[in-house]
């Protein structure tokens, strides 16, 4: 400070020193004092105060408070004021409106009762530990800042119910998530400080719907801040390492700050697919990944298909499965319920009323959502086929996993089949046999018929069993009994195959309509078939005359007869005669009507 008083007091903090004056610094920071008093040389000079909060440019605030200058108290600033004022003990018991008591008074007034306020000085609190921990002030951030957002909530749903049942009109009422809403703030803050943040406003009752735009925007945020655009980064470095550890920190946080699982949570399905193929990237716990697998597989039926399309974690392996299929496999499983999953916390999480459903049972889910996943997954397959990397066993597991009626019909499955065939010339024949098992020929279209019997990469079991079909078809269609086979009434004459009535009594009338419309257009198919059919009968039946014909004892005399004039042409040839049939004299003309005799007869 510009004094025609010499400095007698040296402060040094960090790499900066400050060439004070005692009495300013005494008269309000009783640590100073106190380091002065205590030191047994009178005339120190010099103080270091290297752990000071907020290093240099703290102090100097301070030190200028103290010299009487007017200091402007911010956003920005009051946090690590109030640090460094505790630090400093610059209380009220050494001078009246003191630092600390200054700045105690700012937060009450303006950075308690706002929600963004309190965030951006939360935010500067990270960089002040631990002394913004030991004078309590992030704990007081936080709580207010969960006071607040329960209180918005509360005003926001009173808004709502005057807009329902207006006593008054309301020109213009706001968006629920309008372009500067605090939720979006939280992203400036740690994993750790938004952690806390979230768990104080959870408790205080703050809906999930607003939680889960929360965790989205957070994720979003934080893990694209740890993509690396660098062209030059190496795999298997050391940055990747660091950027790998700390996306498993935040997936693995934000995954423990999920609602409670549950079929109708709130979190979307393509956020849980994104964090899903994120915490297997980055190499998350077991039980992070499981509870990930399980809250998938119970909104599988809002799911499509790039949703589980989860690259497999290959470690630079190149003979590695493109996709993650046993991460595929547990989520299906959790949806039909076929985990055998003993561990008592977990069941503890499931809601029975929503997730332990038998397909066979009347609880059992709506027609529908198995319709939807089971097309899902025949998708997937189909997807998953051209990988020349996937074994057989893994794809055969995917293949048996639905129930025989969770499809109506089978034509995907078996393009899926043929598809995997194709790209897997060299399986083995029972692995071919089990894999074409799967395929339900009584549920294939026309047209999957007709191409099932003339494939060759097919076992010749299954080609038989497709054209034996085809016949029971074609004869319940000239029975009028055609829709007897594709909708269950046939399982009469085949019982390996097993009926569920829960199932069939769960189609909706839509999907009833829908299978009436489709039992028409195969109808209609089948009387063309039946025509040409017809067309090709008649066709052999005029082909079978004109071989009886052939074959009439008089036209095997004739060929005989045939035989012998023209060995007697060659005769008449050798002897310079006219061949029979000329007219050179009366023998041969005669000779000639008797040929024309045996020829007509």
């Amino acid at each position: 400070p510009i004094s025609d008083v010499s400095s007698d007091l040296k402060i040094e903090v960090g790499t900066s020193s400050f060439a004070l004056h005692k009495f300013p610094l005494v008269s309000r920071s009783g640590r100073i004092r106190k380091l002065l008093i205590d030191a047994k040389d009178t005339k120190i000079s010099r103080i270091n105060l290297s752990s000071a909060p907020g290093g240099p440019e703290a102090f100097e605030l301070a030190a200028k408070f103290c010299y009487g200058i007017n200091v402007e108290i911010t956003l920005s600033n009051v946090a690590m004021l109030r640090c460094i004022s505790h630090y400093l003990e610059m209380a009220e018991e050494f001078a009246e409106n003191n630092l600390e008591a200054r700045t105690e008074a700012y937060l009450k007034d303006m950075v308690v009762p706002n929600i963004s306020s309190t965030i951006a000085v939360l935010h500067r609190c990270e960089s002040l530990l631990p002394i913004s921990e030991e004078i309590n002030l992030v704990n007081r951030l936080i709580n207010a800042m969960a006071n607040n957002a329960c209180k918005e909530q509360l005003t926001s749903g009173l808004l709502k119910l005057d807009h329902n049942f207006p006593s008054k009109a309301i020109p213009n009422m706001e968006p629920e998530t309008p372009s500067d809403w605090w939720g979006k703030s939280l992203a400036v803050l740690n994993i750790d400080f938004f952690q806390r943040v979230l768990l104080a406003i959870k408790s205080k009752g703050l809906r999930q719907d607003m939680i889960c735009k929360i965790l989205i925007n957070y994720t979003h945020n934080s893990l694209q801040s740890l993509i690396v655009r660098d062209h030059h980064f190496v795999k298997g470095s050391l940055l990747e390492l660091e950027l790998q550890k700390k996306q498993r920190v935040i997936v693995e946080a934000i995954v423990s700050l999920l609602p409670t699982q549950s079929r109708k949570s709130p979190v979307p399905m393509a956020f849980l697919s994104s964090l899903l193929k994120t915490a297997i990237s980055s190499s998350v716990s077991t039980s992070c990944r499981s509870d990930l697998e399980r809250r998938t597989g119970l909104q599988l039926d809002q799911a499509i298909l790039e949703d589980i399309l989860i690259p497999a974690n290959s470690h630079g392996n190149n003979h590695t499965a493109m996709y993650d299929t046993e991460s595929i496999l547990r989520i299906f499983s959790i949806f039909l319920n076929l985990d055998d999953d003993d561990d008592d916390e977990d069941n503890r999480l499931r809601d029975e009323s929503e997730m332990a459903y038998d397909f066979d049972s009347p609880g059992s889910p709506k027609q529908s959502s198995i319709l939807k996943v089971s097309k899902l997954l025949d998708s997937y397959l189909a997807e998953v086929a051209l990988d020349t990397n996937l074994s057989p066993s893994k794809f055969i597991a995917l293949a048996e996993l639905l129930p025989d009626h969770a499809r109506i019909i089978s034509d995907a499955l078996y393009r899926s089949v043929d598809i995997f065939l194709k790209v897997h010339p060299n399986i083995k024949d029972s692995e071919r046999y089990r894999l074409c098992k799967t395929i339900d020929c009584q549920k294939l279209s026309q047209e999957a018929c007709s191409h099932a019997a003339q494939n060759e990469r097919l076992p010749v079991q299954m080609a038989v069993q497709v054209l034996y079909f085809e016949q029971i078809r074609l004869r319940n269609a000239m029975n009028g009994g055609h829709n007897q086979l594709f909708f269950g009434a046939i399982n009469g004459q085949f019982p390996q195959r097993s009926s569920s009535g829960a199932a069939s009594g769960a189609i909706s009338p839509r999907d009833n309509y829908a299978s009436v419309r489709r039992e028409n257009r195969e109808l209609k198919l089948e009387v063309a078939r039946m025509r040409m059919r017809l067309t090709d009968l008649e066709k052999d039946h005029v082909s079978m005359k004109q071989e009886l014909v052939r074959s009439h004892p008089a036209n095997k005399l004739f060929k005989s007869f045939t035989k012998k004039l023209s060995k007697l042409n060659s005769l008449f040839r050798i002897n310079n005669l006219k061949p029979i049939g000329g007219k050179a004299n009366s023998e041969s003309r005669f000779l000639f009507q008797r040929r024309r005799h045996y020829s007509v007869s």
